[in-house]
């Protein structure tokens, strides 16, 4: 993969865009360009099965006229100011929009720090192959493994270019490197399947191929012969930091401002209010160096700082953008995502923060109960906060893990969940999205 990334050319033909807008007829504009290079391999038992590799510069033009707005997109290539013309044109015939907008030139960074977001080393396919298969040998070698369901690396980059008619220019790289594996323990239906993975800026700073696969293997083998455990209301159930991720992503998207706009939070009205249990917080923060969901600047021109989301268990901010910030009478927290010419709020680097006990006196201090590592479906009710998902992982038997569990159901509100959380001490900050093993007290489990 070429480490060329000489953005002056796309810069200078979203400026060039912009101005050609402008002559068009268009009140205001922005060009951005979304970046992306990748390649990858993937092996399954000792063969290569397949190899990938893109490269993509995706241009949208986003005009403005009075409260109109309209957006185009094209490939590297097209003719500028036919674009330019055909996205004045669309605007003139669409509905008025009272919130779309580009950001207050006031917002609009100036200047921005260098992330540390790029890793320029070069990775060729073989080297790719040669850690795919390292991390399925060492997987198949664990005891107990009888297939592999496939092991994969990558690596990429993407980033994003940005225009604005009132002044804005910037551009920004971040890579992305990552090992993968997924195998099998069992046979016929008593099958079970686990993985490991790892995912970073640096590739030096990958974990070992070969350490990935033994603890997926490990992983795996661990799971054979599940069992049902009675239902029961009252549970305590830990989940483990890789599903703690994916709960974290609830609070997020119940604290996104497009959520509240729309009415579709249950946590719409709680501005103010306490959440989360007292003395828990959930941070994010865009400028972390090296961040794995770091940026300069959003989607919009405008740098964001850390925020404390909710603190000591009181929702303090939303996720805003511009125009969803507009509409909810706020102004934007630098939070803007772009997904081609469109721009709503989200998450960079989000945390709920750790807490004082270690995640075996954790699971020592609940006595009998459920410990979840992998959650099934998408029982997840956003408007309500109801929670019902399937789960596997392992029964909690006088504070210790004992035989695995699959086939159960856990469920509650996520508002009383939410009431009902306690961290552990080690959380992992690699990740976008981090949690450390927390405990949930009286959750129903629906088994046999």
């Amino acid at each position: 993969m070429s480490s060329e990334i000489d953005s002056s050319t796309l810069l200078s033909r979203a400026s060039q865009l912009i101005d050609l807008a402008r002559k068009a007829g268009a009140d205001a504009a922005d060009a951005v360009v979304v970046r992306s290079r990748s390649q990858s391999v993937s092996v399954r038992l000792g063969k290569v099965e397949g190899t990938e590799s893109s490269e993509n510069d995706d241009f949208s033009l986003r005009v403005f006229i009075g409260k109109r707005v309209a957006s185009v997109s094209a490939n590297p290539g097209f003719d500028l100011q036919a674009l330019a013309e055909r996205a004045v044109a669309m605007a003139k015939v669409s509905p008025e929009d009272p919130f779309a907008c580009l950001a207050d030139e006031a917002s609009l960074s100036r200047s921005y720090p260098d992330l540390q977001l790029l890793d320029t080393t070069e990775v060729s396919s073989e080297m790719l192959r040669e850690a795919a298969l390292a991390a399925e040998a060492a997987a198949l070698a664990v005891k107990g493994v009888t297939n592999s369901s496939g092991a994969g690396a990558s690596a990429g980059m993407g980033g994003l270019v940005l225009v604005t008619s009132h002044g804005f220019e910037g551009s920004y790289m971040a890579s992305r490197f990552g090992h993968s594996v997924s195998v099998i323990s069992g046979e016929g239906t008593g099958m079970e399947r686990d993985y490991d993975f790892d995912s970073r800026l640096y590739y030096a700073e990958l974990d070992d191929p070969a350490e990935i696969g033994r603890r997926a293997g490990e992983r795996v083998i661990k799971r054979v012969n599940p069992r049902q455990v009675p239902t029961g209301k009252d549970v305590t159930v830990i989940f483990d930091p890789r599903v703690a991720r994916g709960f974290v992503g609830h609070i997020a998207g119940a604290i996104n401002g497009a959520s509240v706009a729309r009415k579709s939070s249950f946590l719409r009205d709680r501005m103010g209010q306490q959440v989360l249990k007292s003395g828990l917080s959930i941070t994010d923060d865009p400028l972390i160096v090296r961040g794995p969901s770091s940026r300069p600047f959003d989607g919009e021109g405008v740098s964001g700082e850390r925020l404390v989301m909710i603190e000591d268990g009181v929702l303090k901010h939303w996720f805003l953008s511009t125009s969803t910030a507009r509409e909810l009478g706020l102004e934007t927290n630098g939070r803007g995502v772009r997904g081609g010419s469109a721009v709503s709020p989200s998450s960079t680097n989000l945390a709920l923060e750790p807490g004082d006990i270690s995640p075996e006196d954790l699971i020592r201090s609940v006595g009998n109960g459920f410990y979840v590592t992998e959650l099934i479906g998408h029982g997840v009710n956003m408007i309500t906060g109801e929670y019902s998902r399937g789960a596997t992982g392992f029964w909690i038997e006088n504070g210790e893990l004992t035989f695995p569990v699959s086939e159960v159901t856990i469920a509650s509100n996520l508002k009383e969940m939410f009431m009902r959380l306690t961290p552990a001490n080690d959380i992992d900050r690699k990740f976008g999205v981090a949690a450390p093993t927390f405990a949930i007290e009286g959750m129903t489990l629906a088994g046999r």
